[in-house]
């Protein structure tokens, strides 16, 4: 079966996070590729990146996401940087609106923020939420003592050393994403049953989606529908 192949019963997983340069590119698909190999199947995320909107204005990509942000049935979001991407971040609150179980992953040493978390205090504390906080540039080298403590730059270079170490890291990134996704799926749902309706409908109309209203509330009605089938709501 072909790596891609969504397999019965996969989660789909929204991939926020900045997709502007060719190293968030790039780490972008790793990790998404590394996500749904560690769970087998059980994970597949879809990235903003690779998603073909039928008009490419800037509103219909930001339409386009939306919809796939409140479709799917979890979330990752990428809070790397000094401050958090502010497309990312809105993302993250339209998620917390519907009561996505989502996975916070932050690779970057740098420390940031105003309270516990290294990023906004504003992004910090919201339920169904599990934060990963990693230093990638201590793990990389980690894993590149423990391989080969005694090769020199050119060697490292030439034999791929530098790629293959990354992609070991990625793997690892990627199993505690999985073991995150694991934990934030089983949280109870924070939106009471008698309002799954209202809210859901509020989030056809609240973005100002273009389109006729009536379809967009069934189409905002169908992803509820597979939320409760699928036990998360």
């Amino acid at each position: 079966m072909p790596r891609w192949t969504k397999k019965a019963g996969s989660l789909t997983v929204y991939y926020s996070s900045e997709l502007y340069t060719l190293k968030q590119l790039l780490g972008n698909a790793y990790l998404a590729e590394a996500i749904y190999e560690r769970s087998h199947g059980r994970y597949l995320c879809e990235l903003p990146q690779d998603l073909e909107p039928r008009s490419k204005s800037p509103r219909a990509i930001r339409d386009h996401d939306i919809r796939a942000l409140i479709s799917c049935d979890l979330a990752l979001f990428v809070f790397d940087g000094a401050d958090i991407d502010s497309s990312t971040a809105i993302e993250f609150m339209l998620a917390k609106f519907a009561d996505i179980p989502a996975v916070i992953l932050r690779s970057d040493l740098r420390q940031a923020g105003d309270g516990a978390n290294p990023w906004s205090l504003m992004a910090s504390h919201y339920p169904r939420t599990v934060n990963i906080v990693l230093d990638s540039l201590i793990a990389y080298r980690t894993i590149m003592k423990r391989r080969h403590r005694k090769l020199d730059e050119v060697l490292r270079l030439a034999g791929q050393h530098s790629s293959a170490d990354a992609q070991r890291m990625c793997d690892e990134v990627a199993a505690a994403c999985v073991r995150a996704f694991d934990r934030v799926r089983e949280t109870e749902p924070v939106m009471p049953k008698h309002l799954r309706e209202e809210v859901y409908n509020w989030l056809s109309v609240m973005p100002g989606l273009r389109g006729a209203q009536k379809p967009l509330r069934k189409e905002f009605e169908r992803y509820l529908e597979r939320k409760v089938e699928r036990g998360l709501l």
